[in-house]
């Protein structure tokens, strides 16, 4: 069974890299599902990002969210790495979120 590339959009990687232990564990285990064409064990769909846009529920240490899409073959981008804080998503997070799926989509294409 072949993994799925990780392609990390804008600072996501270093954001999940600041994350509480806890919370990069079930995260990274969450991604590696997906990388193996899974389903994490909790996310949602978020098409107002974007088509295709998953998000990847964390409730360890607080709520936390990564936001990827993994519709491309040649693998996976996590577009934004997040803590949440409210029960509605942010307005920024969203904005960030939509500006790098655009970047995601510009990266594919030259692929």
């Amino acid at each position: 069974m072949t993994l799925k590339r990780v392609f990390w959009v804008g600072s996501s990687r270093r954001t999940a890299r600041e994350l509480p232990a806890e919370t990069r564990l079930q995260l990274g285990r969450d991604l590696y599902q997906v990388q193996l064409g899974r389903s994490p064990s909790s996310w949602r769909p978020m098409s107002s990002i974007g088509l295709g846009v998953i998000e990847l529920r964390v409730s360890v240490a607080g709520e936390f969210r990564l936001l990827y899409v993994a519709r491309f073959a040649e693998g996976i981008y996590v577009l934004h790495v997040f803590h949440k804080k409210r029960r509605k998503t942010s307005p920024l997070d969203l904005d960030v979120a939509r500006v790098r799926f655009r970047m995601a989509c510009r990266m594919h294409a030259e692929m």
